[in-house]
Formats: structure tokens, sequence, C-alpha cells
């Protein structure tokens, strides 16, 4: 039996990245710059073991819709909206400034109008897949830098149509007049607006109806078809594959659906995304790249730079302090996988002789490598670029664009500093208002402080890893700092700067991953809060509650969880029991204590201990009676119980409530919890 072409390159595929992947494991390096080299070494340049590339490219463009769908669910259409500066002023000015900036270079260099103008195009844009893909593994997609990086990349994809329809025209062979550019730009966007608000009413309905029939099988072969179908709506309106997930995956991100949706999509869009990776590898000609190393080099050297530059500005200029900045900036400096959609368009035309295509290919290729590299060495650039543009005033704080006024933290005392204003720091905000404890808040959202401020909320703008920041939010004086932000190294940075200010202020760190609880804690955080862990505090508490442990024993337990730094759910060793051996805390952990007022309805008022025989008939244990604001402890048999007596019960749950129909008839036992009154 004939085996099919395509068959043969996914099995050459795998047997290839696999060990590449586990070597790059083993060495931490990136995953996918093994998966980009396997490519290399098999694609049509290298050990030419491929035959079906057209098949394989398809695939691969499966996998990068998966990879958007994907991070769509984690933005909603509310957070694309608290997104929109940096989506339009920040992603505008940044391909507006590249295609300007590269196309003076290439006119210096003498090339024509047109083709400066078709080289600006193709440096603008970045690859929204291996930045995202990057961002998702490190878990930054939500910290500060990410978030400027995604509204900037979103900018990016959607001016592809533009740059798209004026190929034609910059090559001169075409007679396309700016006006009719302009209505099929301008159809593209009014389709993409009607496609977001059908899809917001008609997508959810949908899904409500598939998962009312409790099929797995059917829930799934939904999903794919909704991210594949809108991708391929998008794409007959001028707008990208990818472009057309994302919406898919943000109109569902507010839905019931949204966290089962992920599940089911994870695995395939890991085993495509793969792909997606090998065939930017297949590629780069080695030959090409060898023949030009100098130009290649130079050139790989002049777009990160240039990039890097461009964006730092683009993110200073809406607010950020040059931390962020750099960061964002390390993380758009390559070339885009639409890039390559454009080459592929006027290669061989004016624009892109085939002699520039292969160069501009070999340098794409490799700024794509080394991007997973830069993101990893972002935060220490990040830390030096703010130290080196360190402002020198303390009111400079907020720093140029952001133009807002600094709420003055003088004169509070035991306060909070609440670092992150996301959904935790604004929920704690609400509540130390509720409760009148005072707080200041610090973030990094210019847009998002501007408009708590409006709303009468003390917030600053600043960076908490700045020791000024911190300053000026009072640290002295704080009795507490809350670092609900997701910026894992910045939390760090800021526990540790925290500490070194004040030995005295409690730090509490939520986070997100279990192996940050350990240095969280030598850096000096008091408290670590990893959402992992407490989710698992929430479960085993209602299991235990449900099985009718005593609210003292669910409390302890959690409590020594805590206290011992999670260190059992962290061990991967069972607790093994000891026979002959009794914990004492557990013991008294499963007894409960009861108050009791003898009212003078009471069947045992006037009555002695040794009349009552209340441990015989129950097993619990009188241990205290207060009357008239006296207590005698173990009261013998002959005592008495009068009116107005407290007697306090001591025993088992199962013993107390017993002991409990001995002091009140049946149906006037009070309503109470026992456990409630615990000692």
């Amino acid at each position: 039996m004939h085996t099919p072409p395509l068959f043969g390159d996914l099995l050459i595929i795998l047997l290839v990245s696999v060990p590449v992947a586990f070597f790059c494991l083993r060495l931490k390096l990136p995953v996918l710059v093994g998966l980009i080299l396997s490519g290399i070494a098999i694609g049509p340049y290298g050990l030419a073991w491929m035959h079906e590339l057209e098949a394989i490219e398809v695939l691969a463009e499966v996998g990068v819709m998966l990879l958007l769908f994907t991070i769509g669910l984690e933005f909603s259409l509310r957070r694309l909206r608290e997104m929109k500066t940096l989506v339009v002023v920040g992603g505008g000015l940044q391909v507006l400034i590249t295609v300007g900036a590269a196309a003076a270079i290439a006119v210096f260099f003498g090339r024509a109008i047109g083709q400066a103008l078709f080289f600006g195009f193709l440096v603008a844009l970045s690859s929204t897949a291996i930045v995202l893909k990057s961002y998702v593994e490190r878990s930054e997609v939500d910290a500060p830098h990410g978030r400027a990086a995604v509204g900037i990349l979103l900018f990016q994809d959607i001016s592809v149509v533009l740059m798209l329809l004026l190929v034609p025209v910059l090559s001169g062979g075409s007679s396309t007049s700016a006006a009719s550019v302009l209505i099929s730009l301008g159809g593209s966007l009014l389709a993409l607006v009607l496609l977001v608000l059908a899809a917001w009413f008609l997508l959810p309905l949908l899904l409500r109806q598939i998962a009312q029939l409790r099929s797995t099988e059917a829930f799934l072969l939904t999903v794919v078809l909704l991210c594949l179908g809108m991708s391929w709506v998008t794409s007959h309106f001028g707008l990208s594959l990818a472009l057309g997930a994302f919406i898919a995956g943000m109109v569902l991100a507010d839905s019931d659906y949204s966290h089962q949706v992920t599940a089911e999509i994870l695995p395939f869009r890991d085993v495509f995304n793969s792909l997606f990776f090998v065939s930017i590898g297949m590629l780069l000609s080695l030959t090409a790249l060898f023949t030009n190393l100098g130009m290649v080099i130079a050139l790989v050297i002049g777009l990160v730079l240039l990039k890097a530059v461009i964006v730092w500005g683009v993110i200073r200029v809406l607010g950020f302090p040059p931390r962020i900045a750099t960061m964002a900036a390390l993380g758009l400096a390559q070339i885009g996988e639409f890039s390559f959609v454009l080459a592929r368009t006027a290669r061989g035309t004016s624009l892109l002789p085939d002699s520039d295509y292969q160069t501009f290919l070999a340098a794409s290729v490799i700024s794509m490598i080394a991007t997973p590299f830069l993101i990893a060495a972002a935060p220490k650039v990040g830390y030096a670029a703010q130290a080196l543009f360190k402002a020198p005033m303390l009111p400079d704080i907020d720093e140029p664009a952001a133009n807002i006024h600094m709420t003055s933290s003088g004169g509070l005392q035991q306060h909070v500093i609440i670092v992150g204003y996301g959904l935790n720091g604004r929920n704690l905000a609400r509540v130390l208002r509720t409760v009148g404890i005072p707080y200041v808040i610090l973030e990094l959202n210019a847009e998002a402080v501007r408009r708590a401020k409006e709303k009468g909320e003390k917030i600053n703008f600043g960076d908490a890893t700045r020791r000024e920041v911190l300053v000026h939010a009072g640290i002295d004086n704080a009795w507490a700092l809350v670092l609900a932000m997701s910026d894992t190294a910045a939390a760090r940075r800021t526990v540790a700067q925290a500490r070194r200010l004040s030995k005295t202020l409690h730090i509490v760190v939520r986070t997100r991953y279990v192996a940050e609880i350990t240095e969280l804690y030598e850096l000096g955080a008091d408290e670590v809060i990893p959402e992992e862990f407490e989710t698992s505090i929430e479960i085993f508490a209602r299991v235990l509650h449900r099985y009718g442990s005593p609210r003292r024993v669910i409390e302890n337990q959690i409590e020594r969880i805590r206290r011992q730094g999670y260190e059992m759910l962290r061990s991967p060793a069972l607790p093994e029991p000891v026979e002959g051996k009794i914990d004492l805390g557990i013991a008294l952990d499963s007894s409960a204590t009861e108050t009791i007022t003898i009212e003078e309805s009471s069947p045992v008022a006037g009555k002695t201990l040794a009349e009552l025989d209340i441990r015989g008939k129950s097993g619990a244990t009188v241990i205290a009676v207060v009357r008239d604001g006296d207590t005698k402890v173990s009261p013998g048999a002959k005592y008495a119980l009068m009116t107005g007596d407290l007697v306090i019960l001591f025993g088992t749950p199962e013993k107390v409530e017993r002991a409990m129909q001995i002091f009140f008839p049946p149906d006037e036992i009070p309503d109470a919890s026992i456990g409630g009154f615990n000692a």
C-alpha cells in the first residue's frame, strides 16, 4: 500500500523535532528555537527530506490560527476596549514611524521610493506567533510589557490589509487609484466590525446549544469549526486568517465555556503550532546565508536596533516607564510571519528581486531565532535602562506622557500599598475602602490610572520596582504591601526593594507559579499566595465540610499548610501514617466546645451534675460554668446548675450535640453550628 507523501513528511518532522526539543530543554534553550533549527536541517535548503511543502505550510497556518484563538480567549472585548490606546495610538505610531524610517534608510542607499516603502512594510511587522508563544510560556501576556506588545501586534495584523492592497500600486504594475484602495480598506474594516458584532451574538448561543448535548466530541468539533470558520470568513474580506481566529477566541472569552474551550483546544494548538516553527526554518537557505553572511548579520543587527528603538520611543510616549518600554521593545524587535506573505506577493517584481528576497528571508529567520533569547534577557536590560533613565526628582515618577497628577501619600499611617490595579487589586481596594483602612495603589497602565482617578480612586502611576516610587507611596509608614500584579520578575524585585526599605513591613505576594514561592520568601515576603494551591485548599475545605469535619479541623489544616509555605502540597511524597502515634493537635482539633445559657425553661435548672450524668449519657464533659462573672473550672458532681449560668461543654461534635439534647428539648435546641465557638 502506497504511503501518502504528507504522512512521511509529518513523521520525519516528529522524528527530528522530538530529540531536538529534548536537548533544547536539557540545555535550557527555548523549544521553538529547536523547532526552527529542525526546519532548517530537513527543509529544501538543508537535507531536502520534505516533499509536501505547501501542505505543511497549510498545517502550520492552522497552528498560528489555534495559537491566536487561545490568546483571544484571554482577551475579552472589555479588555480590548481598555487597550484601545495601545492598539490605535501605539500600533499606529509604531507602524508609521517604522515604515518611514526604513524607507528613508533604503532611499539613502539608492533604492526607488516604491521599493523603499515596501521595505518599510516588511520591517514594520513583528512575529505575532513567536512573541505570543514566548510570552505565554513565560506567563507575561498579562504583564504591562505583554499588554503593550499585544496591542501593537493587533494593529500590525490589521495593517497587513492595507499593505497588501498597496503592493500592486508600489510596483507600478497596477492602475489602481488611491480612492479604490481606500474603498477596499474601508470595506474590510466595516466587515471586521460586522463580524465582531455577529460573532458576539451568535457564537455563545451556538455553543450553549452544543453544550446541552453533553457530547465531548460534538463540543470539540464545534470549537474547531468556530476557530477555522471565523478565520476563513475574515480571509474572504481581505483580513488575515489569524485575526479571524483571534476574534473568535475574544468573543468567547466572556462566555461560560471559555475554560472548557481552552482545555479542549490546547493539545491541537501545540502540535500544529510546532509545525509552524518548523516551516519557518524551512525557508532559510544556508547557501544564501553563507554567501552574504556579512550583509545578513549587519541587516539583522540593523533591523533589531531600528525596531527596538522605535517601539521603545512609542511606548514611552504612551506613558510607560523605561523598564516596560525596553522589555516590550526587545520582544517586538524581529521580522514577522506576515512579512513573508508580503514578500511572496512581491517576489520577482521590481519591489523585491530574488537576491533581495533570499537575503531578507535569512535575516528574518535569524531575527526570529534570536527573539526568545531577547525576551529572556529583557528584564535585566529593562532594569539597566531604568537605572540609566532614572528620574532625578521625585515628582517625575509618572514620567513624560502619563501627565497624571500624583496623589500625595503624605499623612498616611499604617496604610496598605497595593501594586497592580487588575481584578485582585480592585477587589482589595474596594474591601479596604468599605472597612475604612487607608491605602494607596500603584499601577503602570496610564489609561487605567486616569479612569480610576476620575472615579476618585487613590491611585498613582508608578513602577513599584523603583525605590523613589515606594518612598513616595509612604512605605516607611505603611503597614502592608500587597503585590497583585502579573509581572513575576517585577514582583521579585519589588519584594527585595521593599524589604530593604522597611524591615517591619508585611509583604503579601500573589503568584501563579509554585516555583516562585521559595524565592519570594527568601527575598523577604511574609506571605506568598499561589493561585494553584489556594484553589486546592478551597477544594479540600469544601470536601471536608461535606463529610462533616469540624470547622476547627478544616481551619487548622489550612493554617498549617499556609504556615509551612504550602510544603505539604508541594511535596511529591505522600504523608505516611505512623501506627501507635497520636497527633495531639489533630486529636484536639477533632473536638469542639459549645457554650450554653441556662434558661428558666431548661430541664436542667436546679439539678446537680451528678443527677444529670451528662458525661455518662452523652460522652461530653462540662469543663466550666460561668455564674455572675465568676468561672468555676471542672465543677464537681454536687454542683447545681442555676438559671443564667453559662455552661461550657467539651467533646467531639457528636457528643456535644447529644449533650445539648439534655439541656434543651429537641424542638428548642439552638440552630447553631457545632464548633462555631471552638476554643
